[in-house]
């Protein structure tokens, strides 16, 4: 199998891990050998209620059973994608009450823009330095790594950068901002949060020059930093959310999400001011309800703040300098680059599964299963200890 990995599936780098998968269950995965690999990444920050969940499982089942694909998106009425706006509406503040469901977290970013333009009439749009959106053009416009987008310029014009957390940037926020778009917890750049209010004042700044302020939700969404969504910490209500990742429980999955009258202007002057085919799958949709239903009925988004506390006990160690983010959505910095792959790359020869992140080099990615066991922590914090004295010994 890993021969044909390479030979036929198109790859993203040129090292990746080449694990043959063979199972996955819990908070494990299991390759073609028997090994058993404890999962401490859930697909990046995906898999939010661990590996074949017997909710979301038999939600798949069940609608694949009635009904699966049977129109484009937006013609019929369909229970289980109706049925999760609504319960998502219901936990969120009474502004953000429509959703638009797609396939993938970069769609869900593009229609966010789009929407903005639409909304204002107007063309700038803002977002950080070191932000991540998606890789589609219009995701990639917004992408605040140049590196990364130089050779597929021209990407989409009018597009300005500020700085997370810069309060003085704020400034470039004028009455041409059609909107600005913001990750509520900065993840590719090594999980930064908000400091200093500056989320409710990117808030007050685009309600005086009327601009629209888009929150990207992907990651620290459905449960990941203790709350539904992470601006809910913040004490901030956007205008846009924009979510994917943990919503559908490891299915593919995005939407975005604004007040109706926002979103009802995507209906006409164009109509069809965005269309997709696959959006709001009957069987994804049943996924992400499930998904929603058991993070909202459970305790789950509490345990999560509680595991964090644990994390943060366990992870002390000479080789890490900080443990930065919240609830689940944790990131472990080394000193260097070096150090952070060695303990990666270690940790899975030993069974844990860890990861990187996009564009901070000393960051080791932590954001296991929202179902993860204290016991499961202690194991994999363990490994994590081991592999880094292994390492300390060698220097």
């Amino acid at each position: 199998m890993i021969e044909d990995f390479y030979k036929y599936q198109a790859q993203t780098s040129p090292y990746p891990l080449g694990m043959e998968v063979s199972h996955a269950k819990g908070s494990y995965i299991y390759d073609t050998k028997g090994n058993a690999y404890l999962d401490f990444v859930a697909g990046v920050s995906a898999a939010s209620l661990g590996h074949q969940h017997p909710r979301v499982n038999g939600a798949i089942i069940d609608q694949l059973n009635k009904y699966s694909h049977v129109m484009v998106y937006g013609e019929y009425a369909q229970h289980p994608a109706t049925e999760f706006c609504r319960l998502l509406a219901q936990h969120l503040p009474e502004k953000l009450s429509k959703t638009y469901l797609v396939n993938s977290g970069t769609e869900a970013t593009e229609g966010a823009l789009k929407l903005a333009r639409r909304v204002t009439g107007r063309s700038q749009l803002i977002s950080c330095f070191n932000a991540y959106h998606g890789n589609t053009m219009g995701s990639m416009s917004v992408m605040g790594f140049e590196e990364r987008k130089q050779i597929f310029r021209p990407l989409i014009p009018d597009v300005d950068f500020i700085t997370f957390n810069n309060e003085d940037d704020l400034q470039k926020i004028t009455t041409k901002t059609a909107g600005i778009i913001l990750e509520t917890i900065q993840g590719g750049a090594g999980f930064i949060q908000p400091h200093n209010d500056f989320l409710k004042k990117v808030r007050q700044r685009c309600d005086e020059m009327g601009a629209l302020m888009i929150l990207d939700e992907i990651q620290p969404g459905f449960g990941r930093t203790g709350k539904l969504f992470g601006f809910q910490n913040y004490d901030v209500v956007p205008d846009v959310i924009v979510m994917g990742k943990g919503m559908g429980g490891g299915m593919p999955v995005g939407a975005f999400t604004a007040s109706a009258e926002m979103m009802d202007l995507l209906s006409h002057n164009p109509k069809l001011g965005h269309i997709t085919t696959f959006g709001g799958h009957p069987v994804i949709a049943a996924a992400c309800l499930a998904t929603l239903q058991e993070i909202t009925e459970t305790d789950i988004m509490a345990q999560a703040l509680q595991k964090e506390i644990l994390f943060r006990k366990l992870l002390v160690h000479p080789l890490i300098k900080e443990v930065r983010g919240e609830g689940l959505m944790l990131a472990a910095m080394t000193e260097n680059a070096d150090i952070t792959n060695k303990v990666i790359l270690q940790c899975q020869e030993k069974g844990l599964i860890l990861f990187w992140l996009l564009f901070e080099g000393t960051a080791i990615r932590i954001t296991p299963p929202l179902t993860i066991s204290e016991e499961e922590i202690k194991e994999g914090c363990g490994i994590i200890i081991e592999v880094m004295n292994e390492i300390l010994a060698r220097q």
